[in-house]
């Protein structure tokens, strides 16, 4: 079999980490060969990659602009290719593809009332109407694809109601020998962060994320005077993978309402703010916290919440459908806007030893179950099966 995959999407997040993930499962199928279409800037992390050709294609700026480009010269690139299916990983389907299509769909905020709600209550009145044209390419393209999946089930109902179409659900993997590989010491700054003011009795917590507002920062902040009240003196630290400021966020996201509340709410000593942490040295980053937390008003899979059950970390969650089916009895949850609720549960979490370790083990357990090998079988079972349905109409 020859799949076509579509990554030009893929620069950062969710995307990346399943590229990073997938095509090596793909590289060491014998009967499988890729033809791959990323960002050439990533070229250099997937050129040596057996069984998998790298396509020649510079992307526009801009989610619309590449919507576009791929509309209109993707196809000839495809049959070029020689590929039997073309796997769409970027919540756009080609609208004509010349061979089956798989729609990988993953991008929750397009179907999230509270995203669109948030985005006027910030007067991002541009980016509300840019999210509501980019959802409209996203329905039409499930009716454009053979077949579409969601990295969730939950997230599959979602679409299915929005979409009236079939969904199925495979879920992301996780590769814990790889997650865990690279010794190399953490980034002087990042070490010198962790330790700076280290206490024995500190409740320290974690937040992988770049900045956005789906992630819900402010949630979170809100309840850290809250938690400070509440920890009998015990010191707090919050760790954010991100820096709270607008420059450089390439997604257009403005951090000022979160850094404002930073300062109003005094807790400058408490929040951490790492900036990104080179993926492979990411598990360094878990190990080094008690709690991981996430308010996150909407998702769709979370990759983060595996990585952290599978680092040891009792987990305190937004109440999210996704949420609940990927970490079940490995976490505790509250309501996604209640700030006095995270901060209830993250005291429950750290005044009791023996809840936290149970948490831990449940979320050990539960991260075994998730497989990029297993998600890559699922995957090739569905492009077979797509080559079987063609043959037989063919007959």
């Amino acid at each position: 079999m020859h799949l076509f995959v579509n990554g030009l999407a893929a620069s950062a997040g969710g995307g990346l980490t399943y590229l990073r993930n997938v095509l090596p499962q793909l590289s060491v199928r014998g009967d499988v060969q890729v033809t791959a279409a990323v960002n050439p800037q990533l070229h250099l992390e997937f050129c040596d990659l057996p069984q998998v050709t790298l396509a020649e294609i510079e992307p526009p700026a801009g989610t619309l602009m590449r919507f576009w480009q791929e509309q209109s010269s993707l196809p000839a690139v495809i049959l070029k290719s020689g590929a039997d299916v073309l796997v769409s990983a970027g919540n756009f389907a080609l609208r004509k593809s010349p061979v089956p299509q798989i729609l990988l769909s993953r991008n929750s905020l397009y179907t999230s009332t509270d995203f669109f709600r948030d985005l006027r209550r910030r007067r991002e009145y541009g980016f509300w109407l840019e999210t509501r044209i980019k959802g409209d390419l996203a329905r039409r393209s499930v009716a454009w694809a053979d077949r579409t999946v969601a990295p969730s089930e939950a997230f599959a109902q979602e679409l299915r109601r929005w979409t009236r179409r079939s969904v199925a659900a495979i879920h992301h993997g996780f590769d814990r020998e790889a997650f865990f590989r690279d010794a190399r010491p953490l980034p002087d700054e990042v070490r010198y962060k962790l330790d700076l003011d280290r206490d024995k009795g500190a409740v320290r917590l974690l937040y992988v994320s770049h900045y956005n507002y789906y992630r819900n920062f402010e949630t979170l902040l809100r309840a850290l005077p809250l938690l400070r009240d509440r920890l009998s003196g015990r010191k707090l630290k919050l760790f954010l993978t991100c820096q709270l400021h607008s420059e450089g966020n390439a997604s257009g996201y403005r951090a000022r309402e979160a850094s404002d509340l930073v300062r109003q709410l005094r807790v400058e000593d408490v929040v951490v703010e790492l900036g990104a942490v080179p993926y492979p040295l990411l598990h360094q980053v878990y190990r080094e916290c008690d709690i991981y937390v996430t308010p996150a008003y909407a998702e769709s899979f979370a990759h983060p919440l595996v990585e952290g059950m599978a680092s040891g970390l009792p987990i305190v969650a937004s109440d999210l459908a996704v949420h609940r089916e990927i970490c079940q009895d490995a976490a505790i949850y509250f309501q996604r806007f209640s700030a006095p609720e995270l901060a209830e549960q993250v005291c429950r979490v750290a005044g009791r030893s023996e809840f936290s370790k149970q948490l831990s083990e449940r979320g050990l357990a539960r991260s075994r179950d998730f497989s990029w090998s297993k998600h890559v079988d699922e995957l090739l079972a569905l492009a077979d099966d797509l080559l079987s349905s063609k043959k037989a109409r063919a007959i």
